[in-house]
Order: C-alpha cells, then sequence, then structure tokens
C-alpha cells in the first residue's frame, strides 16, 4: 500500500466525498458529536441540487419530514422546520397545508444548512484516495495538494446524468434533464422539440412545455419505452417498502433474485406523480378545445439509434410490442433518462480493499458498508440491488445516516429503528 504524505498531523474519525442531500444530511446529524471529527468535502463552490429542474411549483414527492434530519432527531436545529422558522415562513407554510416542499425551497434549505456547518469544505475536488496499512487510515489527496487523513470514509459522490448509448458521441445541442432550465429558452425557439424518458422530471418538462405551446408554436413529441405514462404509487402499504423490515428481508434474498426485483420496482421511486399526470390529461383537453394540438405521446418505443444534421436530429426509435421500427425528425432533443451511479476514479488505489459483486457493483453491507473489514469504507445511495427503494429515497437518508452514525461510534447515538411495518415481508 501507497505510505501516506506527511502534510498534517491531525487524522479524522472519517472524511465524507461528496456533499449531495445524504452526506449533508450526516453532516448535520454529527455536528453535535464531540467524539465524531469529520470532514466533508465538495468540488462544487456551493451546496446544488437539480438546479436544472427549478420549474415554477415543481415540487418533492416526499413530505416535510423527509429532511436532513428529522427521522433520526426531531430536535435538531438543522430541521426543515427550523430553517422555516428562521425564515419567517413557517406560519405560511401552516396555513398552504401541503406538507410537500417546493423544490427550490429544499435546495434552499440545504444550502442554508450547509451554511451553518463547520465541517463542510466546498470547491474542494478528491483526486485520490489511499490506505495505510501500518497507520490503519485512508488518505485523501485533493487537487489543490491537501492530504486528509481519515480511519473511516463515507462516500456521497452520487448519481450522474445518464446518456443512452444511442446518444453518445452525437453533435447537436441536446442535453439532460438536469441543464433545462438554463436550456428552455434556446429550446423553444425550435420548431420541434422531442423528451425522450418516462419519469418525474420527463412529464414536468412536458407539461411546463405544452402549456406555452401555443405561445411559440413548435411540434412537441414524448416518447418512452415504457408500456404506459406510470403514476408514482403513493399507497401506504407500499411505503412500508421503505423501512428497515424491508431491507433485511431485500438484503438476504438472492443477488439474481434482487436485481430482477430492481427492475421490477422502478415505479415505486421513479413514476410520476399522479396529480401531474391529471394535470397533463386536463391541459391537453384545454388545448385541444381550438383544434389539434402539435404533440404526439409515444409508449412502449425504445431509442434505438440518433444522428444530427443540418440543425435536426433523426431519432430511430423501436415500438417493442409491435416489433415495429420507425424514426423521429426533431430540431431539439431533452433527454429525461435518469441518473447512473459510476465509481469514482478516485478510489482505484484502493479497490483491492472494496467488495464487489457478480455484477462488478459494491456489495452494500447491512450497515451500508463496501470494504473487506465490513466497517471501514460507507456507501450513500447508489445500494438498490442490494437495499431496493430504500436507497434513493430522501424519508430514508436520515436512517441510514443514524445507522452509519452506530458504526463510526460503536456505540448507538441516535435510535435506529428496528421494526415499523405493520405487514410480513418474510415467511
Amino acid at each position: 500500500m501507497t505510505a501516506l504524505p506527511d502534510t498534517t498531523d491531525k487524522t479524522h474519525d472519517f472524511v465524507g466525498i461528496g456533499l449531495g442531500p445524504f452526506n449533508l444530511g450526516l453532516a448535520c446529524l454529527t455536528e453535535p458529536i464531540d467524539e465524531l471529527d469529520g470532514v466533508f468535502l465538495e468540488s462544487k463552490p456551493g451546496f446544488e441540487w437539480h438546479a436544472g429542474m427549478f420549474l415554477d411549483g415543481a415540487h418533492l414527492q416526499t413530505p416535510f419530514m423527509s429532511d436532513l434530519v428529522t427521522l433520526a432527531d426531531p430536535t435538531s436545529p438543522y430541521s426543515f422546520l427550523n430553517y422555516l422558522k428562521e425564515k419567517g415562513r413557517l406560519y405560511s407554510f401552516y396555513i398552504r397545508e401541503n406538507f410537500y416542499p417546493l423544490r427550490v425551497e429544499y435546495d434552499d434549505y440545504c444550502r442554508w444548512a450547509a451554511n451553518r456547518l463547520s465541517s463542510v469544505r466546498f470547491g474542494t475536488t478528491v483526486t485520490e484516495v489511499t490506505y495505510d496499512e501500518a497507520a490503519g487510515l485512508y488518505a485523501v489527496r485533493t487537487g489543490a495538494g491537501e492530504v486528509f487523513r481519515a480511519r473511516h470514509l463515507v462516500l456521497g459522490t452520487g448519481t450522474q446524468p445518464h446518456h443512452p448509448e444511442a446518444v453518445r458521441g452525437l453533435g447537436g445541442d441536446f442535453f439532460h434533464n438536469s441543464r433545462y432550465v438554463q436550456n428552455k429558452a434556446e429550446l423553444q425557439k425550435k420548431r420541434s422539440i422531442t423528451i425522450v424518458g418516462s419519469g418525474q422530471s420527463a412529464a414536468e418538462i412536458y407539461h411546463d412545455l405544452l402549456a406555452e405551446i401555443d405561445v411559440h408554436g413548435y411540434q412537441l413529441n414524448w416518447v418512452t419505452r415504457s408500456p404506459r405514462f406510470f403514476p408514482l404509487e403513493y399507497t401506504k402499504l407500499t411505503l412500508e417498502m421503505t423501512s428497515p423490515e424491508y431491507i433485511d428481508y431485500f438484503r438476504e434474498l438472492p443477488e439474481a433474485t434482487r436485481y430482477r426485483l430492481t427492475e421490477q420496482q422502478k415505479g415505486l421511486f421513479k413514476g410520476i406523480d399522479g396529480e401531474l399526470i391529471n394535470a397533463i390529461f386536463d391541459l391537453l383537453y384545454q388545448k385541444n378545445l381550438g383544434g389539434p394540438v402539435p404533440t404526439r405521446l409515444l409508449t412502449n418505443s425504445s431509442l434505438r439509434g440518433a444522428t444530427y444534421e443540418d440543425g435536426a436530429y433523426t431519432l430511430s426509435f423501436r415500438q417493442e410490442e409491435q416489433e415495429k421500427d420507425f424514426e423521429l425528425t426533431s430540431e431539439g432533443l431533452v433527454l429525461a433518462t435518469g441518473y447512473r451511479y459510476t465509481e469514482p476514479e478516485f478510489l482505484a488505489p484502493v479497490r483491492d480493499r472494496l467488495r464487489y459483486d457478480a455484477q462488478g457493483n459494491f456489495d452494500v453491507a447491512r450497515n451500508y458498508a463496501i470494504d473487506t473489514t465490513g466497517r471501514g469504507v460507507f456507501l450513500q445511495n447508489a445500494g438498490v440491488h442490494t437495499h431496493s427503494i430504500t436507497s434513493p429515497d430522501l424519508g430514508m437518508g436520515a436512517y441510514r445516516n443514524a445507522y452509519i452514525i452506530r458504526e463510526l461510534l460503536g456505540r448507538e447515538y441516535y435510535p435506529v429503528e428496528k421494526t415499523i411495518a405493520f405487514q410480513e415481508f418474510a415467511v
């Protein structure tokens, strides 16, 4: 193993790499714990969460209690309710009688929390992680030449926008939905726009563009490979799958079964808000009163290829149920094709200390560890294949962090729930 550069004598209990909502929640929950000394490194200059999707009225699909801390510590000063109180909006939120925070509001809440923390270092890019066997420490090197030593790592680099194989190397000005707001004005100057994707982001963009279709006069297409426009299932017994019991059940299933279920359960966390689906239909009905609306909604259609020439895309699709190929021509192209986890390159020197499954993904233990010791390196998110729909769920972030904190301390600091569900998942 590589010896640690002797740049500092300070040893942290842990280093958190990346600062999305989950690691930010960990920073908030560890801030008052005197026995834990951690530092969080984030390459961006400040906190940012899906800024490209701050559409008017867009809100979270989970209630405000799924904030950074509440489900682990309802008394925390970093709660969403305390944020509202300090901002002078608590009574307005109460009168609003809607438990779902606006997306721009949630982002502001996270930035408010991050700015109150002493453990966060923005503008700090991690370039390499090594391990010293003799010292039993990880060394996290940054682009500025700093080295942070720690006994544990918590990886929170998150998922990245996914581009299908069909568009890789494709020219033009197409973009992922994560950059929609920044590109909306230019997009609406085009004579035709095609959205590819099936989830909440695709639906929000379609509704936003449909609302102004008669102002700009473009042809608007929405194409998805899903058999239909699936609503997010949000019934209460289904929500019990975001529970410790379901994690225990899912984690013990055979690996092949877990991967099969991962595909089947996408609609449980990647579906469209039911009210938005109805709003889209109502808007189509309203627009259609004045004559046919220049729009198409196509399901069961997989993007197989794409070319770009003379300012327009030729998109090749396969209608999977009919087994027929067809093409669409469009000047604008928006990919609402989700996000995927990519293992950070800076982990290359310590890959021999990490565990992988037969698919080449991290073998995430029940306690969220991915290293051979079982308690040295912990993973935020990116564990759908081991922890099911609880992995990306904002409401389970505080639970996971309470679990990780227990592992870091060797004792329970925040109560970690073991049973919350009425139903039984295993026999």
